[in-house]
């Protein structure tokens, strides 16, 4: 749960106002660096139970509760992969799935015919190459079937502590508000913020971004009046800036129901 933010400012920021850009072309790098760093310790204030959404227990099974987290929330991951890992509890095992019943269990989340050719062949792909273990390598995990650079990183973030950013939808959204960045894309995003931020912090930074995404800076009216970096941020002013009306959008843990 967010943390009230404390003196918030009476009127929206600057690039709000003016209906700029919130990434100041301006800024200096060191100023830039320095914001953030600042907000990143804000963060580590108001999310300080920020962690994983995803259940599991072991490599493999992050990494296939991520893979199916695509188009889907974290909850209702979390209801099918019990049955899910009981029933398949090795690389082997899904390599050598019946598709009808891994589909069956998979249809939840949505889009479970693709869902269930991924997994049929990150089972078999773990079998072939890696002796059915999960690498601990980036390099390694994305030659995999349905692994992209953000599942990887949340498998070696949170199964190997290897630090690495997520860059998924909320932190995206979050860093380009904050004026971090202007980059849309995901690739080019994690390279800007790996700068911004110290390497050993990128898995718990991560975490903390993606809580403030789903249960204060929402998407369409986020709760700036509520929200602890207010100061820090050029789009303060984006959503209601009064804290009593901000306060009624922050959203309970229970938001990790959101995508």
């Amino acid at each position: 749960m967010s943390a009230p933010a404390s003196s918030t400012p009476v009127r929206p920021a600057r690039a709000v106002r003016l209906g700029l850009s919130p990434y100041d072309t301006g800024e200096t790098p060191l100023g830039r660096t320095r914001r953030a760093r600042r907000m990143a310790r804000e963060l580590a204030l108001i999310h300080p139970d920020a962690h994983c959404e995803l259940d599991f227990t072991t490599p493999l099974e992050l990494l296939v509760a991520t893979v199916l987290s695509a188009q889907t929330t974290d909850r209702t991951v979390n209801t099918v992969t019990p049955t899910l890992f009981a029933r398949y509890p090795t690389a082997a095992a899904y390599a050598g799935a019946d598709r009808d019943e891994l589909e069956t269990i998979l249809r939840p989340t949505g889009f479970f015919r693709a869902k269930a050719t991924s997994v049929l062949g990150l089972g078999r792909a773990l079998v072939e190459q890696f002796d059915g273990e999960v690498p601990g390598r980036l390099e390694e995990l994305v030659t995999l079937p349905g692994v992209g650079r953000k599942t990887a990183n949340v498998v070696l973030g949170n199964a190997f502590g290897v630090p690495g950013l997520t860059v998924d939808t909320h932190f995206g959204r979050l860093v380009r508000r904050f004026g971090w960045t202007a980059e849309e894309d995901p690739v080019k995003v994690e390279a800007v913020v790996s700068e911004l931020i110290p390497k050993k912090e990128w898995t718990e930074f991560s975490h903390r971004v993606i809580f403030h995404g789903r249960r204060v800076c929402h998407a369409k009216k986020p709760a700036c009046g509520a929200c602890g970096l207010a100061r820090s941020c050029p789009s303060f002013g984006t959503g209601p800036v009064d804290p009593l009306l901000a306060a009624k959008l922050v959203k309970s843990p229970a938001a990790s129901d959101t995508l």
